[in-house]
């Protein structure tokens, strides 16, 4: 599977540009996700918003299944070259789709513990089923 494809290759550096006009201005930009990755055995979880001109470092949020998801920056070739059993590597969510701007998808991942539990907190929310958000990581998550 081809994690990146042009048209999100394209997407993502239209943020980085953005995201460097904004700083070089003192503003807030705050993007929705344009990608996921995640690891189909096991909780390795990824969003990108941003992608840089050196043509493999991303920006956005990263879980490693360790309850403490992280904004920051990792690169496509480390998570490209991810050799999983029986073959598999991670692969890229061709589903999905967000209107939640990473920094809610951060609180509520830290929140949840989990990119995967925030992506069923922010569903529910949306659909109004559901309770509330955890406002605190040490309590586990809602539902």
């Amino acid at each position: 599977m081809i994690l990146l494809t042009p048209d999100l290759r394209y997407a993502l550096r239209a943020n980085a540009i953005s995201s460097a006009a904004a700083q070089a201005q003192d503003m807030r930009f705050d993007p929705v996700p344009v990608v996921k990755f995640f690891n189909p055995l096991g909780a390795g979880t990824w969003l990108a918003t941003e992608f840089y001109g050196d043509d493999d470092t991303l920006f956005g949020l990263a879980d490693l299944g360790f309850g403490c998801p992280e904004m920051g920056v990792f690169s496509l070739m480390e998570v490209q070259s991810v050799r999983l059993p029986y073959g598999m590597r991670i692969e890229r969510d061709e589903g999905f789709y967000s209107q939640h701007p990473l920094s809610r998808w951060a609180d509520t991942a830290r929140r949840a513990g989990s990119i995967i539990h925030a992506e069923q907190l922010l569903i529910r929310a949306k659909s109004g089923a559901g309770p509330d958000l955890p406002t605190d990581p040490t309590h586990g998550t809602a539902g």
